[in-house]
């Protein structure tokens, strides 16, 4: 829950542990690096700083250094926040047993420090430290089993990196066959020996309804690895086609590796969450031997081929990405310009609705106001109150 939109919003960061005027300062600052003016910022972010309990300050600050100075920032974070939750929740509050540990978030006081932990996660990653970066998403986990920070979008992938391969393939396994009604224990991980036995078809069909992508091409990828090109690899590496093709269009596409993270609005299985699993993850999928298993599965090269959408030209793709996509909402796909203008008039609504809507996320999620006549809510549940947030 982004802490300008959530319960903080209302009754501060951290549940009030930090003072209005350093909350105030690190907005001003966050929102001069938002628009690239670093120089202008930090005087605001030294003044924010002066609060010891605005560990967001020193996670910010962190990011205007260089690698090394930066890692060091967070881990001084990391200690200054442990210490703090222990002065203010008690000695055993970190303790496996104890009664915040797994509660970590609807604890408004405790989400501070799990931001110092997230930031370390991407700045270990940046560093090439992925043992570091997978251990500290495996804290935040038992920290919080339920994953209120989306760790588990990228812990499977941050162990492949790390050459933990069954434990990255036992990990999702959990998360792909869990019911959404109770979190697999410790976040998932608890990691066991995983079978090279298929999956059930009950199973099959219900991660082809709603199996997550990047999960479900990390599983892929981890089948692989561990016993080569075996039907229980192939069956993943099929569902992760259907499920989020984007990835492997671009990836037997061989199209260049995204530079950054996507900061945009994203919704399930969307472009967005393919951009961030194959900046954490497309050179692995680019070792020859991976990129020809992929490429050779004909069943999978067929799901990714596109028609023309267009309803009255038919057209299929001969390879993959050949046709090429509509620049506004990013979902439909044309053969030529002349389909593409010949069915404006019908794509026109569906294309202005879909960019309207993200837009209108983005800005909420930036602090700005959104378009007149439009409405947001966000909920937030913690200190065992509840708070929807309406824009």
């Amino acid at each position: 829950m982004n802490r300008r939109h959530g319960m903080e919003s209302k009754l501060g960061v951290g549940g009030g542990t930090v003072s209005r005027e350093a909350q105030n300062n690190l907005d001003r600052a966050e929102d001069l690096c938002r628009r690239k003016k670093p120089a202008k910022a930090l005087p605001f972010l030294l003044k924010a700083m002066e609060d010891g309990n605005n560990l967001d300050a020193f996670v910010q600050a962190a990011y205007l250094f260089p690698l090394p100075e930066a890692l060091k920032a967070l881990e001084n974070a990391e200690a200054k926040g442990k210490e703090g939750l222990k002065r203010l929740l008690g000695a055993t509050c970190f303790d496996d047993g104890s009664e915040e540990v797994g509660k970590y978030h609807s604890i408004l006081e405790t989400r501070p420090y799990m931001r110092v932990l997230q930031a370390q996660v991407k700045l270990y990653f940046d560093a090439g430290l992925f043992g570091k970066s997978s251990d500290t998403m495996i804290e935040m986990l038992r920290l919080c089993p339920g994953d209120n920070t989306s760790q588990r979008t990228w812990l499977g992938s941050v162990l492949l990196c790390a050459g933990r391969t069954a434990d990255a393939l036992s990990f999702v396994k959990q998360w792909l066959a869990h019911n959404r009604r109770q979190t697999p224990p410790r976040g998932g991980t608890i990691f066991q020996s995983p079978s090279s036995d298929c999956l059930s078809q009950e199973h099959e069909q219900a991660l082809m309804k709603r199996g997550d992508g990047s999960m479900l091409h990390t599983a892929a990828l981890a089948c692989f690895r561990l016993w080569g090109d075996c039907p229980v690899a192939r069956q993943y590496l099929r569902l992760a086609a259907h499920a989020n093709p984007v990835i492997l269009t671009k990836i037997l596409a061989k199209i260049d590796k995204p530079r950054s993270l996507n900061r945009n609005p994203r919704g399930f299985n969307g472009p967005e969450e393919a951009q961030d699993y194959l900046w954490l993850t497309q050179n692995l999928w680019m070792d020859p031997v991976v990129w020809e298993w992929a490429n050779n599965d004909v069943d999978v090269k067929q799901a990714l081929l596109k028609g023309c959408s267009n309803v009255n030209c038919g057209a299929v793709e001969q390879s993959v990405t050949q046709f090429k996509r509509c620049a506004a909402c990013k979902d439909a796909v044309y053969c030529t310009q002349e389909c593409q203008k010949s069915h404006w008039k019908v794509h026109k609504p569906t294309c202005k609705q879909e960019k309207q809507i993200r837009d209108m996320v983005r800005a909420y999620q930036k602090g700005k106001p959104i378009p007149d006549g439009a409405h947001m809510a966000s909920a937030d549940f913690a200190n065992g109150m509840s708070f929807i947030n309406w824009a």
